[in-house]
């Protein structure tokens, strides 16, 4: 099965793409944007130790681990980590009345003469658990509290306050800083499932489009690729493609509210050039990148996504992305992703020909 498309810049020559000639390969990066990769497997007999490095590198970057975590399980390492926290302390201050006698004194008010009581009424591992809650919170009901008399019991609850002012720094950081991450802008960001190959401005050109789903608008707008080619021995050999935006060129696009459509022109230079016009049946990914900052807060998303041999269309187009209401506003078509023959006409229902539409004009 091939695809054909003609090019009036390659000299009417016929190109041809073989779809399904070569295996099924899996995906370097998958439509959403994920790595595909799997990590290489220990070799034989090494199994434990390569848990255990691996379980060492996640330590090294515990941060990054739990920035990164899905927050059902952010909430739950929140929760744990308190508990876990409480339950320990409780263990040292029970051993400490055990340690100190004060287990075996019948009334904490009224000890017997010479005994010092480190922490009044810690008669039980559940009054030690309370007071480890009460002390970390701060609540201080009155009932239990440590001797100025025990250094054991100032020493004990100095080194809890500096543990427990700790974990809830890590913990409300890790809280905020999963919250204000501009990868949750860039979910917001959709690329067409397809790219299509055609005539735009008289150039041959592989085009993508991009939208925005928010009316956030976002700014300085730039679209990179990185080809991903298997070369002899089945080896990838990698190179950078440039998206182009109208006549904006390589400059960033400073406003991003309405469907874009990114054009990488298909001349002799482009990497892509083999592929989709002489008709290589080598195997390539071609890996896309929208970086974007965000209006408000200045921070920097990137949304990627990648397209195989199959999702390219030939001799295609996208159809009109804007059109205008009955009160002469601007409107975005729900079927802006979608695409036409070349020679098909416009869509009468979306009459605002706007970025890779096929016109200029505006009926």
């Amino acid at each position: 099965m091939t695809t054909k498309s003609n090019s009036n810049d390659l000299g009417g020559k016929a190109s041809s793409s073989p779809l399904l000639s070569s295996p099924t390969r899996q995906r370097l990066v998958t439509k959403d944007g994920h790595c595909a990769l799997s990590p290489p497997p220990p070799p034989p007999g090494f199994w434990p130790w390569a848990s255990v490095r691996a379980w060492l590198l996640t330590l090294q970057d515990l941060w990054g681990a739990v920035v990164g975590l899905r927050w059902r399980w952010v909430l739950l390492a929140f929760c744990a980590s308190f508990l876990a926290h409480w339950l320990l302390f409780a263990c040292l201050w029970y051993l400490l009345a055990h340690l100190n006698g004060d287990l075996a004194v019948q009334d904490h008010d009224a000890p017997p003469v010479g005994h010092v009581v480190c922490v009044k009424h810690i008669t039980s591992f559940t009054a030690a658990f309370s007071f480890s809650l009460e002390t970390q919170l701060t609540i201080g009901y009155g009932t239990m509290f440590p001797s100025g008399d025990c250094p054991s019991a100032i020493a004990l609850l100095a080194v809890q306050m500096l543990l427990g002012l700790m974990l809830e720094a890590f913990i409300t950081g890790a809280f905020v800083a999963k919250i204000a991450r501009p990868q949750k802008r860039a979910g917001a960001i959709q690329f067409s499932p397809q790219a299509v190959v055609g005539q735009h401005q008289g150039q041959t050109c592989l085009m993508l489009r991009a939208t925005n789903l928010l009316q956030r608008p976002l700014v300085d707008v730039k679209v990179s690729a990185v080809l991903y080619e298997e070369r002899e021995g089945q080896a990838l050999h990698q190179t950078s493609l440039d998206f182009q935006l109208d006549h904006l060129g390589q400059r960033p696009c400073p406003f991003f509210i309405f469907p874009l459509t990114f054009y990488h022109p298909l001349d002799r230079h482009s990497p892509l050039y083999p592929a989709l016009c002489e008709g290589s049946s080598n195997h390539f990914e071609l890996v896309v990148f929208l970086s974007a900052s965000q209006e408000g807060t200045g921070d920097t998303c990137q949304k990627r996504t990648s397209y195989l041999r199959q999702e390219i269309q030939f001799d295609r187009r996208f159809v009109p992305a804007m059109g205008l209401d009955a009160r002469g506003r601007y409107k975005v078509s729900a079927q802006h992703f979608d695409t036409a023959h070349s020679k098909e006409p416009l869509d009468k229902d979306c009459v605002v020909q706007i970025n890779g539409d096929g016109s200029d004009r505006m009926e």
